[in-house]
């Protein structure tokens, strides 16, 4: 009996590999003992690389504490934007404001999930690092951003309360759902990630949209 031969990967493909058990391994580090305490050196030697080869692609360990933020973000290393992915592509679809919601923040707790223990990570040392400082106001900058797609297509139907203009209702969608206040309720107030969603689900629900809409459908 012959025996199968697995094809060679490419070049690119073993870099790419490498990068991901690089990063991989500096986000356990940075979780496990925070980010001061980790070095390049415990990081290459989870990955399975020699240090320099951790400096040659990352440089140094702000950057790659990005790069396994940005990583966590979309759940994998594909050069496709968070807001190109598919289940984006599902709330341009919904007509029910209140399924945009739900959808969202379905979305949004999956993020978190991921994003969460690195945000612990940066919050810890904003205040001894002022370049991961910055890196949490650049993060809380993109976040709120972001939450105007959310209020856009709920503008767009024409579902959100009378008077409440969109960089309002963005600003207070982004106060009730950011990793922040994720962090607040889920670290300090013990809530689940299920109570998270849940109930956020309902303050957006009831903050945003229009009386007509204010029965939250799961």
């Amino acid at each position: 009996m012959t025996e199968s031969v697995k094809p060679r990967r490419s070049r690119a493909e073993q870099t790419r590999a490498t990068r991901r058990r690089i990063i991989a391994a500096a986000a356990s580090q940075f979780v496990t003992h925070g980010y001061g305490a980790t070095l390049l050196e415990q990081v290459a030697q989870e990955a399975g690389v020699a240090v320099q080869t951790v400096y040659f692609h990352f440089g140094n360990k702000r950057t790659l504490l990005k790069e396994a933020l940005d990583v966590a973000a979309v759940g994998d290393d594909d050069p496709i934007p968070l807001l190109e992915r598919p289940w984006v592509k599902e709330m341009r679809q919904e007509t029910d404001p209140v399924r945009i919601i739900t959808h969202w923040l379905a979305a949004s707790r999956a993020i978190l999930d991921r994003v969460a223990p690195l945000m612990r990570v940066v919050r810890g040392a904003i205040g001894t690092d002022p370049e991961l400082a910055a890196q949490w106001e650049t993060n809380q900058t993109q976040t709120r951003e972001a939450h105007s797609f959310l209020v856009d297509l709920l503008a767009r139907r024409g579902s959100l309360k009378p008077g409440l203009d969109v960089e309002r209702a963005r600003d207070i969608a982004f106060v009730l759902s950011n990793a922040e206040t994720y962090l607040q309720f889920t670290d300090v107030c013990q809530w689940t990630p299920d109570e998270w969603q849940e109930r956020t689900a309902v303050l957006l629900t009831a903050a945003l949209l229009a009386p007509a809409h204010h029965a939250v459908r799961v």
